[in-house]
Parts: structure tokens; C-alpha cells; sequence
């Protein structure tokens, strides 16, 4: 069964007793479907000074942090572009692979708790020291002739319905503890439903890729699935002042989720059975 890893190595809103800044790695396993409890899963966190902030000694943390679990990762997820050479460096070192990606949903919890929690009952803590993340933006890609999607529509499903998400028959997916973005049963979940004839192959190429977000972009009228951190790719064309609408109340359902919302492939209408459906998140990043 595939374990995957959430990762972060960064300086913290902590000083030492020299003044000089306190990094820290965290690691966590990521939750990969609705049902998972994310207290029952590993995590490690180790600071470490400013002066060992290299590959070699976020590997041995790594070790460590190996040594501790019930098992290794396959895969390790990082969200800060600025480490990318150090962390994909150490995680070579382990022949691990790592990749960038917005899917670090319970990192991301555990970090907004330590902030609250953890880092001010430090004697070196500096409140408003960290900086916050940001991506850059890249213009959007057009996905290959052979993954288009012949249609689409924009879609609700109630959080009680996705809890049920584990025993339906889903080719390539993901999804995470909705208990983790604070939503109850009844909570309305905004998403996209695209039918192909290549569905399989179009859920099977986008299970290579890290999804992250689908969002719609105002000018040019876009609708684009963001993979990775900031990679993004143009999913449909709103030429229709209906479909902007549409699109708008996508984006107004997905803030009233907590920006969680999902990506869906099938073959047509008739088929219960989905080639690909993720559950994904807006990222919400310190």
C-alpha cells in the first residue's frame, strides 16, 4: 500500500540563545482517503540551528524519522518552491522521490496548530517572523487532444455523501478526512464532473501528476486545474455568460467550503463507476 509523506523544512518564528533563527523539519503521513483518521497517522518534528540547514542533515532527519515509523514513504510531498534543490536532494539520498504539491493538508493543519500552540511557549519566540508562501503565477497549458474532456458540467455532492467515497468504484482518486477542513454532513461540496470516451486515460495521466486546485479565472474566462504547485492547465473555455455564472457560484460554493471541492472523470452519464475523482482543497499556506 502506498504511504506518502507531507514534508516541511523551514526556519520557525524561534531565535536560540544566539539570536540566530531556529529551523525545524516536520513530516507527517498523509491521509489518502475519507475515512482515515489523521491522529492515528505518523509524524516526527526535530529543529535543527541555522548553521545545519543543508541536505546531508535533513537526510539523517529523515533517517530518524524512518527509523521511528511503522513504514517507509514511497513518496514525499513538499510545498515550498525555495527548498526544492535541498529537500529533493536529501530525498534522493533515500531513493525516495519528492514532489512538489498543494496536497499537504494535514502538514498544513499541523503547522497552523504549532503556530498557535507550540512556537510561543518557546523562550525564542518572535511572533511575525515567518513569512507567508506564495507561488508564482505561470500561464496556463492546453492539455493534450487526447485528454480533453467532450463535456463537462459543474456539480454538488453533500460531505455525508463523499464520506461513502471509499466503496465506490473509482479507477484513480485520492481523497483526505473532511474533518480536517472543519466541515460537518451537510456541508455543500462544489465540484467538476468531466465525461470522455478516454476516460481511463485521462484519469490514469492525471493520477501522474500531484492535482492541487480547480479554480476559474475571470480573464480569460478559464476554467484550469492547477497541478503541482503552480502549474496550471486550461480544463474549458467559458464563452457563455451562463457558464461564467456557473463558474462564479463554483467559486462562492468552494469558499464556503473551506475551499474544498473535487475533480471527476467519467465515461458518460449512464456509468456509476468513476475513472478518476479527487477531492481537493484551495491551499491555505503559512
Amino acid at each position: 500500500m502506498t504511504t506518502i509523506w507531507e514534508l516541511d523544512f523551514y526556519s520557525r518564528p524561534l531565535v536560540d540563545e544566539n539570536g540566530k533563527k531556529i529551523w525545524e523539519v516536520l513530516v507527517c503521513e498523509s491521509p489518502l482517503d475519507v475515512k482515515t483518521q489523521p491522529d492515528t497517522l505518523f509524524r516526527y518534528a526535530e529543529y535543527c540551528a541555522s548553521t545545519e540547514v543543508n541536505s546531508a542533515r535533513l537526510q539523517q532527519a529523515l533517517e530518524t524519522a524512518i527509523a521511528q515509523a511503522p513504514k517507509p514513504p514511497t513518496r514525499i510531498r513538499f510545498f515550498r518552491q525555495a527548498m526544492n534543490n535541498m529537500i529533493t536532494k536529501a530525498c534522493e539520498g533515500l531513493g525516495i522521490p519528492a514532489v512538489l504539491s498543494l496536497r499537504t493538508y494535514r502538514l498544513t493543519q499541523w503547522l497552523g496548530q504549532r503556530m498557535q500552540d507550540e512556537y510561543p511557549q518557546h523562550p525564542g519566540f518572535q511572533p511575525g517572523t515567518n513569512p507567508s508562501v506564495s507561488f508564482a503565477e505561470t500561464a496556463p497549458q492546453v492539455l493534450p487532444d487526447a485528454l480533453r474532456g467532450e463535456k463537462w458540467a459543474f456539480v454538488t455532492l453533500e460531505a455525508a455523501a463523499l464520506e461513502e467515497m471509499t466503496d465506490w468504484a473509482i479507477d484513480f482518486g485520492e481523497g483526505f478526512p473532511l474533518r480536517l477542513a472543519g466541515l460537518e454532513p451537510g456541508a455543500v461540496i462544489p465540484g467538476v464532473l468531466i465525461f470522455t470516451t478516454r476516460a481511463t486515460p485521462m484519469a490514469a495521466w492525471m493520477s501522474g501528476l500531484e492535482l492541487g486546485m480547480v479554480s476559474f479565472d475571470p480573464e480569460p474566462k478559464q476554467l484550469l486545474l492547477t497541478t503541482g504547485v503552480n502549474d496550471r492547465w486550461m480544463l474549458a473555455s467559458l464563452n457563455s455568460s451562463a457558464l461564467q455564472t456557473e463558474a462564479q457560484n463554483f467559486t462562492i460554493a468552494k469558499q464556503a467550503a473551506q475551499g474544498v471541492h473535487f475533480l471527476a472523470i467519467q465515461a458518460s452519464p449512464d456509468t456509476e463507476a468513476f475513472a478518476g475523482f479527487w477531492l481537493l482543497q484551495d491551499p491555505k499556506l503559512a
